[in-house]
């Protein structure tokens, strides 16, 4: 029951990895090619996903394969990398639709959603840079019920493109299934006019539609006047022919309709799913000529996108007059900062690592993107807005520290600049930055306004059909009790997917397999887990482009009139555009509050420390009073923060990391380590020193980077990408990187080899849940600085916490609670005393 079916995407890959090994003989090339498919990009109707499809196109011999979502290229980068990699051509395009008259007019015509059709398809890349901007200036100009163009628009960005008429809601179909001809061979002339003659194809369908039938004798008489070639497509929507309950369900939640709403509007067939080519030769029988079309179309549309040697599309800063070029500006400023940070302590290690980050950072041409994000935390700090001490691998780069960008000092903390950032592993830097949470809209307006609003964005992101959720779409669909559904669904663990769900809960099988609607019900939900269900915006990360978006990427326009990207960060990285996470942490504005509250009481508190040594602050954590401590105010870390018993910054960082899954096991070993009880031992002299911090166990991935340098010979950068391949675990690499790294201890230190496998066995279990130091090293900084203020200024403190939760009663009920517990009275609204917020 929970067989084959429940594993389709798991088999596709395999399948399509099995073709491009050659495990398996490739098919014969067919002569037919799917020119029109709707992905789950095509949100809440179309069903198909992109490795499924691609998985069937391969099995099916076809030599391409298109998308054609419903008015957006969402999905377009995923897709074209997919279809590549399986060896097809990929076949770019979009199923636009067309205003009647003027895009921007809002008017209810007798045309439905005041809308045709119109298959667009790629032929090359100023073909693709056109479909972005009619897709883009339909969300942004044209939306009226749908994101629209209009003929006007088509005809300034016509090079490239080619289309197809589309299906019955196409323009010249619309025509011909009221009987006005000369209105249809109007239009097919239009369409002619503005792509060219040889650009415009009459789409046939199929699908068991009696419309479809009807008005293919027309189309065909079109044809044979107008000398316009016909093509066949099938309009596919979902995978095979018995997802068409499924897809039948998708769109009931998509309109809010249940299965047996009566007038409720319905795909009455099941045929519109990926077909064989047998299958479409079968179908058009009578028209062979429309189905080898298909693949001539194809063989026409030669988009080439080169996403494994992108260029980077980094936003322009021009150094100031003095200044040759952004790297001599940026090492002017990185050597000033250098002075400021270590005064009196020139040359050495600091200069050698500095010199070191900058090269690499010229290099690979990014000396403009670190200026970039100084101007913006300058702005930030010139106007008060609290900046965080350093997030994610960011705060290894001493480059960062001496701009000011950071507050960590990665020296002081052996923090490694190749985590975040190396010439062996060609990628865009991630600077994400945390600014006090009630200020972070004005960094955001900063931005649009330094860098253009036109050149900058948020980003898209997509909300998917999860398994407890999924359950209760279609139960609402097919109309099962609520009071049913919920207790199904809360019978799923969270976040567990269905298949593996039902494999490991006996309750939940059985209660399926006891009640042939929840049967059903399950079955529906597996065949839509995970599709998209929405858009929505990332919440913290911006892009910044050298030049107005919409000439890179395709926009849409949010139902609250903001605009983003039309590709999700993903696709962003593949087209080397600038991400930036400009993410608002309450902490930080908690703070600023409190050591505002402090000032005004006339004392003094320093909320960047130049040194993390108060013990107050440290007697506190040990005692596990750390409830509204940043980090440390779970039930579970106030206990490990009493069993740990931290007396410097290194301790708080390691508490950190080790309070997740995996790196929970070694808790013990380390606690033990710790006081005494249990020897520290390491498996080679190498790694003492690194290890001696963490008591001989690796909880950081920096600490596998560092032994496989100082083990077996890597560059630090060729040590990172080793870690990121072991967290993957895929065996035929495991053995590769095995040999090299046990070569490498070999040659570098003369480790026997049945040593050596030991280390690598042991790093590659580290690498797997190993946490970034960095990123754990500036949590604890805050961490660190908000156990300070409980500990030294409590009532201040405890009232910029109730300030920073004002709308959450439940977290004011606790906060309450523990100002009680420390003596902080809490005292009720008073008209000439009380303020806006708590103070």
């Amino acid at each position: 029951m929970w067989g084959v079916r429940g594993c389709r995407s798991v088999l596709a890959s395999l399948l399509v990895l099995a073709y491009i090994l050659r495990v398996i003989p490739k098919p014969p090339v067919a002569d037919f090619v799917h020119l029109h498919s709707h992905t789950q990009f095509s949100l809440l109707d179309g069903a198909l996903k992109i490795d499924e499809m691609v998985a069937r196109a391969v099995a099916f011999g076809m030599p391409a394969l298109a998308i054609t979502d419903h008015g957006n290229l969402f999905g377009a980068v995923q897709f074209y990398k997919r279809v590549r990699a399986a060896g097809l051509r990929p076949v770019v395009g979009c199923e636009c639709y067309i205003a009647p008259g003027d895009r921007r007019e809002r008017r209810v015509l007798d045309v439905p959603e005041s809308s045709w059709h119109l298959t667009l398809l790629c032929r090359d890349e100023t073909g693709f840079h056109n479909l972005m901007k009619l897709v883009s200036l339909a969300w942004l100009e044209g939306f009226y019920f749908k994101p629209r163009i209009d003929k006007e628009l088509l005809a300034e960005h016509s090079a490239g493109l080619l289309a197809m008429s589309g299906c019955l809601k196409g323009e010249v179909n619309f025509h011909l299934r009221r009987g006005e001809r000369e209105q249809a061979m109007a239009a097919a002339a239009r369409y002619q006019d503005i792509l060219g003659p040889e650009n415009f194809y009459l789409e046939v369908m199929r699908n068991g539609f009696e419309e479809q039938d009807r008005i293919i004798p027309g189309i065909l008489e079109l044809s044979a006047t107008m000398g316009i070639p016909v093509v066949a497509t099938n309009d596919c929507h979902y995978l095979e022919q018995d997802d068409a309950l499924a897809h039948d369900v998708l769109f009931c939640i998509q309109t809010g309709k249940k299965l047996n709403d009566e007038g409720r509007l319905r795909m009455s067939s099941n045929q519109l799913y990926f077909r064989s080519p047998a299958e479409m030769a079968q179908v058009f029988h009578d028209l062979p000529e429309a189905v080898r079309a298909t693949r001539e179309v194809a063989e026409r549309c030669e988009l080439a996108l080169d996403f494994d040697r992108v260029q980077f599309q980094l936003p322009r800063f021009d150094p100031p007059e003095g200044f040759t070029d952004t790297g001599v500006y940026l090492e002017h400023l990185a050597r000033e900062g250098l002075r400021r940070r270590y005064p009196g302590e020139e040359g050495g290690a600091h200069e050698e690592r500095l010199a070191r980050e900058l090269a690499t950072i010229r290099e690979m041409g990014f000396p403009g993107y670190f200026l970039v994000v100084k101007d913006i935390v300058d702005f930030a700090r010139s106007q008060g807005i609290p900046v965080g001490p350093g997030r994610g691998s960011a705060a290894g780069s001493l480059v960062l520290y001496c701009l000011g960008i950071t507050d960590i000092d990665p020296l002081r903390y052996g923090l490694l600049f190749e985590r975040f950032l190396n010439n062996e592993r060609v990628t865009l830097p991630d600077v994400d930055v945390d600014f006090a949470d009630d200020r972070r809209q004005e960094v955001v307006d900063y931005i649009r306004t330094r860098y253009g609003a036109d050149s900058v964005a948020q980003i898209i992101s997509f909300g998917t059909m999860q398994s407890r959720a999924v359950v209760r779409d279609v139960g609402r669909v097919m109309d099962v009790p609520i009071v049913e559904v919920d207790r199904l669904a809360k019978l799923i663990p969270q976040g567990m997917k269905l298949d593996t769900a039902l494999a490991t809960s006996s309750e939940l099988r059985q209660a399926v397999r006891r009640n042939p609607v929840y049967e059903e019900l399950m079955s529906v939900a597996r065949r839509l887990e995970g599709l998209n269900r929405h858009p929505s915006v990332h919440a913290s990360a911006v892009v910044i482009a050298p030049r107005p978006l919409i000439e890179v990427v395709p926009l849409y326009r949010t139902p609250e009139g903001g605009v983003c990207t039309q590709f999700d960060m993903y696709s962003l990285d593949d087209v080397g555009l600038l991400k930036m996470d400009v993410l608002g942490l309450r902490t930080l504005t908690l703070i600023e509050e409190a050591a505002r509250f402090i000032r005004e009481g006339g004392g003094s508190f320093e909320t960047v420390p130049e040194c993390y040594d108060d013990e107050a602050a440290y007697e506190l954590i040990r005692r596990g009073e750390t409830v509204c401590v940043f980090q440390l105010e779970s039930a579970g870390m106030r206990d490990l923060c009493r069993r740990m018993r931290p007396e410097r910054l290194e301790h708080i960082t390691a508490l950190i990391a080790l309070y997740r899954p995996g790196p929970m096991d070694l808790i013990p070993t380390y606690l033990a380590r710790k006081e005494g009880r249990e020897p520290i031992e390491y498996e080679h002299p190498l790694l003492e020193g690194i290890c001696r911090e963490t008591f001989g166990i690796m909880i950081y991935q920096e600490q596998v980077m560092q032994a496989a340098q100082a083990l077996a010979g890597y560059s630090l950068g060729s040590a990172d990408l080793l870690r990121r391949a072991m967290g993957k675990k895929k065996p035929e690499q495991m053995r590769a990187l095995a040999g090299s790294f046990i070569e490498g201890c070999a040659r570098t230190n003369g480790i026997p080899r049945e040593q050596a496998e030991r280390i690598f066995n042991l790093l590659a279990k580290f690498a797997g849940y190993g946490f970034n130091k960095s990123h754990a090293a500036g949590y604890a900084c805050l961490s660190y600085v908000t156990a300070c203020l409980k500990a030294n200024h409590p009532v201040e403190f405890i009232a910029a916490t109730l300030a920073s939760e004002i709308g959450d009663s439940k977290k004011l009920a606790v906060i309450v609670n523990e100002a009680r517990r420390m003596g902080v009275r809490v005292l009720g609204p008073d008209i000439n005393r009380s303020r806006a917020r708590f103070a």
